[in-house]
Protein backbone atom coordinates (compact mmCIF):
# COMPACT_ATOMS: atom_id res chain seq x y z
CA UNK A 1 0.00 0.00 0.00
CA UNK A 2 1.63 3.35 -0.92
CA UNK A 3 1.49 6.41 1.33
CA UNK A 4 -1.03 9.38 0.08
CA UNK A 5 2.28 11.17 -1.60
CA UNK A 6 3.56 8.03 -3.98
CA UNK A 7 -0.17 7.19 -4.44
CA UNK A 8 -0.56 10.69 -6.02
CA UNK A 9 2.98 10.78 -7.87
CA UNK A 10 1.51 7.39 -9.64
CA UNK A 11 -1.84 8.77 -10.36
CA UNK A 12 -0.39 11.69 -12.45
CA UNK A 13 2.33 9.48 -13.95
CA UNK A 14 -0.73 7.18 -15.31
CA UNK A 15 -2.60 9.70 -16.46
CA UNK A 16 -0.12 12.00 -17.80
CA UNK A 17 1.06 8.58 -19.69
CA UNK A 18 -2.24 7.74 -20.93
CA UNK A 19 -2.68 11.27 -22.35
CA UNK A 20 0.55 11.86 -23.65
CA UNK A 21 2.25 8.07 -24.55
CA UNK A 22 5.56 9.44 -23.92
CA UNK A 23 7.55 8.74 -20.69
CA UNK A 24 6.53 11.26 -18.20
CA UNK A 25 9.47 13.22 -16.37
CA UNK A 26 9.48 14.04 -12.60
CA UNK A 27 8.88 18.21 -13.62
CA UNK A 28 6.27 17.39 -15.56
CA UNK A 29 4.54 15.19 -12.43
CA UNK A 30 5.40 18.26 -10.34
CA UNK A 31 3.54 20.67 -12.18
CA UNK A 32 0.54 18.30 -13.33
CA UNK A 33 0.04 17.42 -9.69
CA UNK A 34 -0.43 19.48 -6.26
CA UNK A 35 1.98 18.64 -4.26
CA UNK A 36 4.13 20.91 -2.36
CA UNK A 37 7.59 19.62 -2.57
CA UNK A 38 11.21 19.34 -4.40
CA UNK A 39 11.83 18.08 -7.73
CA UNK A 40 14.19 15.81 -5.74
CA UNK A 41 11.19 14.19 -3.61
CA UNK A 42 9.29 13.40 -6.59
CA UNK A 43 12.30 12.06 -8.04
CA UNK A 44 13.10 9.97 -4.57
CA UNK A 45 9.00 8.88 -5.05
CA UNK A 46 9.40 7.63 -8.27
CA UNK A 47 12.30 5.71 -7.50
CA UNK A 48 10.28 4.05 -4.81
CA UNK A 49 7.76 3.19 -7.47
CA UNK A 50 10.17 1.40 -9.51
CA UNK A 51 11.29 -0.45 -6.55
CA UNK A 52 7.80 -1.53 -6.38
CA UNK A 53 7.43 -2.50 -9.35
CA UNK A 54 4.95 -0.26 -10.57
CA UNK A 55 6.92 2.05 -12.92
CA UNK A 56 9.81 1.51 -15.08
CA UNK A 57 12.52 3.65 -16.78
CA UNK A 58 12.89 2.51 -20.66
CA UNK A 59 15.92 4.94 -20.59
CA UNK A 60 18.71 6.62 -17.99
CA UNK A 61 17.71 9.41 -19.52
CA UNK A 62 13.75 9.36 -19.94
CA UNK A 63 11.18 9.80 -17.59
CA UNK A 64 9.01 6.92 -16.32
CA UNK A 65 5.98 4.54 -17.46
CA UNK A 66 3.43 2.50 -15.28
CA UNK A 67 3.71 -1.13 -15.28
CA UNK A 68 1.03 -3.63 -15.67
CA UNK A 69 1.51 -3.58 -11.58
CA UNK A 70 1.19 0.11 -11.53
CA UNK A 71 -1.76 0.38 -13.84
CA UNK A 72 -3.29 -2.17 -11.59
CA UNK A 73 -3.06 -0.14 -8.63
CA UNK A 74 -4.30 2.71 -9.95
CA UNK A 75 -7.66 1.16 -11.23
CA UNK A 76 -8.11 -0.21 -8.10
CA UNK A 77 -8.13 2.96 -6.60
CA UNK A 78 -9.93 5.05 -9.40
CA UNK A 79 -13.54 6.86 -9.28
CA UNK A 80 -14.50 6.77 -12.71
CA UNK A 81 -15.61 10.02 -14.70
CA UNK A 82 -19.39 10.99 -14.88
CA UNK A 83 -19.59 11.88 -18.55
CA UNK A 84 -20.70 14.71 -20.23
CA UNK A 85 -24.35 15.19 -20.70
CA UNK A 86 -23.75 15.35 -24.86
CA UNK A 87 -22.29 11.85 -24.39
CA UNK A 88 -25.15 10.23 -22.25
CA UNK A 89 -27.79 12.26 -23.87
CA UNK A 90 -26.18 10.18 -27.43
CA UNK A 91 -26.15 7.17 -25.48
CA UNK A 92 -29.94 7.38 -23.99
CA UNK A 93 -30.90 8.52 -28.01
CA UNK A 94 -30.11 5.58 -29.27
CA UNK A 95 -31.90 3.22 -27.17
CA UNK A 96 -34.76 5.47 -27.40
CA UNK A 97 -35.02 5.54 -30.99
CA UNK A 98 -33.67 1.97 -32.36
CA UNK A 99 -35.82 -0.86 -32.99
CA UNK A 100 -33.83 -3.61 -34.42
CA UNK A 101 -34.27 -7.74 -33.73
CA UNK A 102 -31.70 -8.90 -31.12
CA UNK A 103 -28.66 -9.38 -32.94
CA UNK A 104 -28.60 -6.81 -34.96
CA UNK A 105 -28.78 -4.34 -31.65
CA UNK A 106 -26.37 -6.09 -30.10
CA UNK A 107 -24.12 -5.70 -32.70
CA UNK A 108 -25.25 -1.70 -33.19
CA UNK A 109 -23.95 -1.31 -29.74
CA UNK A 110 -20.96 -2.51 -29.83
CA UNK A 111 -20.30 -0.19 -32.61
CA UNK A 112 -22.00 2.24 -30.63
CA UNK A 113 -19.26 1.84 -28.07
CA UNK A 114 -16.57 1.23 -30.44
CA UNK A 115 -17.72 5.05 -31.83
CA UNK A 116 -17.53 6.74 -28.31
CA UNK A 117 -14.87 5.16 -26.58
CA UNK A 118 -12.74 4.84 -29.50
CA UNK A 119 -11.72 1.53 -28.80
CA UNK A 120 -12.75 -1.82 -30.29
CA UNK A 121 -15.60 -2.94 -28.49
CA UNK A 122 -17.11 -6.91 -27.94
CA UNK A 123 -21.28 -7.67 -27.01
CA UNK A 124 -22.27 -10.72 -26.03
CA UNK A 125 -25.94 -12.29 -26.62
CA UNK A 126 -27.24 -13.73 -23.74
CA UNK A 127 -27.02 -17.28 -24.69
CA UNK A 128 -30.22 -20.07 -23.86
CA UNK A 129 -29.91 -19.78 -20.32
CA UNK A 130 -33.43 -18.15 -19.55
CA UNK A 131 -34.96 -20.50 -22.12
CA UNK A 132 -36.60 -23.65 -21.83
CA UNK A 133 -35.57 -27.19 -23.54
CA UNK A 134 -38.17 -27.85 -26.40
CA UNK A 135 -36.33 -31.28 -27.70
CA UNK A 136 -33.06 -33.01 -27.02
CA UNK A 137 -32.03 -35.39 -30.16
CA UNK A 138 -28.80 -38.10 -29.59
CA UNK A 139 -26.69 -39.14 -32.75
CA UNK A 140 -24.32 -42.01 -32.59
CA UNK A 141 -20.61 -40.76 -34.34
CA UNK A 142 -18.86 -44.16 -33.57
CA UNK A 143 -16.78 -45.14 -31.34
CA UNK A 144 -17.54 -43.28 -27.89
CA UNK A 145 -18.75 -40.01 -29.04
CA UNK A 146 -22.68 -39.47 -29.67
CA UNK A 147 -23.95 -35.57 -30.69
CA UNK A 148 -26.93 -33.80 -28.38
CA UNK A 149 -28.47 -31.15 -30.10
CA UNK A 150 -30.53 -29.28 -27.63
CA UNK A 151 -33.33 -27.12 -28.98
CA UNK A 152 -35.02 -24.40 -27.13
CA UNK A 153 -38.48 -23.08 -26.86
CA UNK A 154 -37.41 -19.58 -28.75
CA UNK A 155 -35.87 -22.47 -31.51
CA UNK A 156 -32.40 -21.53 -30.76
CA UNK A 157 -30.12 -24.86 -31.14
CA UNK A 158 -26.82 -25.79 -28.91
CA UNK A 159 -24.80 -28.85 -30.02
CA UNK A 160 -22.44 -30.82 -28.39
CA UNK A 161 -20.47 -34.00 -28.63
CA UNK A 162 -20.36 -36.14 -25.60
CA UNK A 163 -17.44 -38.40 -25.15
CA UNK A 164 -18.08 -41.69 -23.85
CA UNK A 165 -15.67 -44.18 -21.42
CA UNK A 166 -17.64 -46.78 -23.11
CA UNK A 167 -18.07 -47.86 -26.88
CA UNK A 168 -21.63 -46.73 -27.66
CA UNK A 169 -24.42 -49.19 -29.00
CA UNK A 170 -27.44 -47.32 -31.10
CA UNK A 171 -29.97 -48.80 -29.07
CA UNK A 172 -28.17 -46.98 -25.88
CA UNK A 173 -28.52 -44.17 -27.84
CA UNK A 174 -31.83 -44.27 -28.87
CA UNK A 175 -33.34 -45.11 -24.90
CA UNK A 176 -31.17 -42.41 -23.60
CA UNK A 177 -32.67 -39.77 -26.07
CA UNK A 178 -35.80 -41.28 -24.56
CA UNK A 179 -34.81 -40.90 -21.12
CA UNK A 180 -33.18 -37.39 -21.45
CA UNK A 181 -35.92 -36.06 -23.71
CA UNK A 182 -38.58 -36.74 -20.61
CA UNK A 183 -36.42 -35.38 -18.00
CA UNK A 184 -35.41 -32.03 -20.01
CA UNK A 185 -38.75 -30.87 -22.10
CA UNK A 186 -40.06 -27.59 -20.64
CA UNK A 187 -37.16 -27.41 -17.99
CA UNK A 188 -35.51 -24.21 -17.84
CA UNK A 189 -31.83 -24.61 -18.90
CA UNK A 190 -30.07 -22.45 -16.07
CA UNK A 191 -31.69 -25.45 -14.03
CA UNK A 192 -31.50 -28.53 -15.97
CA UNK A 193 -28.07 -28.57 -14.78
CA UNK A 194 -29.00 -29.78 -11.48
CA UNK A 195 -31.13 -33.24 -12.29
CA UNK A 196 -28.04 -35.32 -11.58
CA UNK A 197 -29.98 -36.94 -9.03
CA UNK A 198 -33.25 -37.23 -10.91
CA UNK A 199 -31.70 -40.25 -13.18
CA UNK A 200 -34.31 -43.36 -12.69
CA UNK A 201 -32.34 -45.86 -10.49
CA UNK A 202 -33.10 -48.48 -13.06
CA UNK A 203 -31.26 -47.82 -16.15
CA UNK A 204 -28.64 -49.81 -17.44
CA UNK A 205 -24.69 -48.96 -16.16
CA UNK A 206 -24.34 -47.49 -20.53
CA UNK A 207 -27.43 -45.55 -20.80
CA UNK A 208 -26.97 -43.94 -17.20
CA UNK A 209 -23.71 -42.88 -19.18
CA UNK A 210 -25.12 -41.27 -21.82
CA UNK A 211 -28.15 -39.72 -19.85
CA UNK A 212 -25.43 -37.92 -17.60
CA UNK A 213 -23.16 -36.55 -19.70
CA UNK A 214 -25.93 -35.13 -21.34
CA UNK A 215 -27.20 -33.69 -18.15
CA UNK A 216 -23.70 -32.71 -18.02
CA UNK A 217 -24.08 -30.55 -21.37
CA UNK A 218 -26.28 -29.07 -20.96
CA UNK A 219 -24.50 -25.68 -19.24
CA UNK A 220 -22.04 -25.68 -22.15
CA UNK A 221 -25.02 -25.54 -24.79
CA UNK A 222 -26.00 -22.28 -23.08
CA UNK A 223 -22.93 -20.65 -23.64
CA UNK A 224 -22.22 -22.14 -27.43
CA UNK A 225 -25.30 -19.94 -28.39
CA UNK A 226 -23.90 -17.11 -27.22
CA UNK A 227 -23.05 -14.27 -30.04
CA UNK A 228 -20.34 -12.52 -29.62
CA UNK A 229 -20.71 -9.33 -31.69
CA UNK A 230 -17.39 -6.75 -32.42
CA UNK A 231 -17.34 -3.09 -33.20
CA UNK A 232 -14.43 -0.59 -33.87
CA UNK A 233 -11.53 -3.16 -35.38
CA UNK A 234 -10.77 -0.46 -37.63
CA UNK A 235 -9.39 1.54 -35.32
CA UNK A 236 -6.76 -0.78 -33.87
CA UNK A 237 -3.60 0.70 -36.00
CA UNK A 238 -4.26 4.01 -34.34
CA UNK A 239 -4.04 2.39 -30.64
CA UNK A 240 -1.42 -0.04 -30.94
CA UNK A 241 2.38 1.33 -33.16
CA UNK A 242 2.94 -1.91 -33.05
CA UNK A 243 1.51 -3.80 -35.72
CA UNK A 244 2.35 -7.21 -34.18
CA UNK A 245 0.54 -6.40 -31.54
CA UNK A 246 -2.42 -5.61 -33.30
CA UNK A 247 -2.13 -9.04 -35.63
CA UNK A 248 -2.22 -10.34 -31.67
CA UNK A 249 -5.54 -8.66 -30.90
CA UNK A 250 -7.11 -9.54 -33.61
CA UNK A 251 -6.18 -12.84 -33.50
CA UNK A 252 -7.71 -13.30 -30.39
CA UNK A 253 -10.89 -11.31 -32.06
CA UNK A 254 -11.00 -13.92 -34.37
CA UNK A 255 -11.37 -17.15 -31.93
CA UNK A 256 -14.69 -16.55 -30.63
CA UNK A 257 -14.78 -19.19 -27.73
CA UNK A 258 -11.74 -17.60 -26.47
CA UNK A 259 -13.48 -14.07 -26.52
CA UNK A 260 -16.32 -16.07 -25.04
CA UNK A 261 -14.51 -17.53 -22.08
CA UNK A 262 -12.61 -14.49 -20.62
CA UNK A 263 -16.27 -12.67 -21.19
CA UNK A 264 -18.31 -15.39 -19.31
CA UNK A 265 -15.63 -16.29 -16.45
CA UNK A 266 -15.71 -12.89 -15.03
CA UNK A 267 -16.98 -12.28 -11.91
CA UNK A 268 -20.14 -10.14 -11.64
CA UNK A 269 -19.71 -6.34 -11.98
CA UNK A 270 -17.79 -4.28 -14.06
CA UNK A 271 -14.34 -6.13 -14.48
CA UNK A 272 -10.44 -4.63 -15.27
CA UNK A 273 -7.91 -7.17 -16.58
CA UNK A 274 -4.83 -5.89 -17.57
CA UNK A 275 -1.92 -6.97 -19.26
CA UNK A 276 -1.10 -10.75 -18.15
CA UNK A 277 -4.20 -11.18 -16.30
CA UNK A 278 -5.97 -11.69 -19.73
CA UNK A 279 -5.66 -15.42 -20.84
CA UNK A 280 -3.53 -14.84 -23.71
CA UNK A 281 -0.50 -16.92 -25.13
CA UNK A 282 2.19 -14.19 -24.63
CA UNK A 283 2.23 -10.93 -23.36
CA UNK A 284 0.66 -8.02 -24.87
CA UNK A 285 0.09 -4.66 -24.16
CA UNK A 286 -3.70 -5.30 -23.59
CA UNK A 287 -6.33 -4.38 -21.43
CA UNK A 288 -10.10 -5.09 -20.97
CA UNK A 289 -13.02 -3.48 -19.41
CA UNK A 290 -16.06 -5.19 -19.04
CA UNK A 291 -19.48 -5.38 -17.62
CA UNK A 292 -23.17 -7.08 -17.40
CA UNK A 293 -26.14 -5.93 -18.80
CA UNK A 294 -29.25 -7.31 -17.45
CA UNK A 295 -32.49 -8.65 -18.59
CA UNK A 296 -35.35 -8.78 -16.55
CA UNK A 297 -32.93 -8.48 -13.58
CA UNK A 298 -31.00 -11.42 -14.67
CA UNK A 299 -26.86 -11.21 -16.23
CA UNK A 300 -27.52 -11.93 -19.84
CA UNK A 301 -24.57 -11.18 -21.17
CA UNK A 302 -21.25 -8.18 -21.10
CA UNK A 303 -20.57 -5.41 -22.51
CA UNK A 304 -16.39 -5.29 -23.38
CA UNK A 305 -13.64 -2.72 -24.41
CA UNK A 306 -10.27 -4.09 -25.68
CA UNK A 307 -7.15 -1.18 -25.66
CA UNK A 308 -3.69 -0.91 -24.75
CA UNK A 309 -2.56 -0.61 -21.37
CA UNK A 310 -2.78 3.14 -21.28
CA UNK A 311 -5.99 3.15 -22.30
CA UNK A 312 -8.39 6.18 -20.56
CA UNK A 313 -9.84 3.30 -17.88
CA UNK A 314 -11.76 6.43 -15.58
CA UNK A 315 -13.95 7.74 -18.92
CA UNK A 316 -14.32 3.81 -20.68
CA UNK A 317 -15.87 2.14 -17.09
CA UNK A 318 -18.25 4.84 -17.45
CA UNK A 319 -19.02 4.43 -20.94
CA UNK A 320 -19.50 0.69 -21.23
CA UNK A 321 -21.85 1.00 -17.73
CA UNK A 322 -23.64 3.79 -18.77
CA UNK A 323 -24.20 1.68 -22.16
CA UNK A 324 -25.27 -1.14 -20.22
CA UNK A 325 -27.94 0.58 -18.03
CA UNK A 326 -29.29 1.93 -21.02
CA UNK A 327 -29.38 -1.46 -22.97
CA UNK A 328 -31.22 -3.59 -20.12
CA UNK A 329 -34.00 -0.74 -20.01
CA UNK A 330 -34.34 -1.51 -23.60
CA UNK A 331 -34.56 -5.27 -23.59
CA UNK A 332 -36.90 -4.95 -20.47
CA UNK A 333 -39.24 -2.60 -22.00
Amino acid sequence: MLDERKAEVLRVLVEEYISSGEPVSSRAILECSKLDVSPATIRNDLSALDREGLAIQPHTSAGRVPTSRGYRYYVDHLTPKRLRAATRERIQGFFSTVHQELGRLLKSTSELVADISQYPAIVTGPGMAGEHVHGVSLVPLGGHAVLMVLVSDAGRVGKEVLTLEHLVEVAVVEEAERVLGGMLHGRLLAGAVGLRDEVPSDLSTAIREVVEAGIDMVGLSEDAARDVYVGGTSQMAALWEDLSTVHRVLGMLEREALVMGIMSSAPPGTVIQIGDELPMDESVDLAMISTPYQVGGVAAGRIGVLGPMRMDYSRTISIVEEVSDNLADSLGS
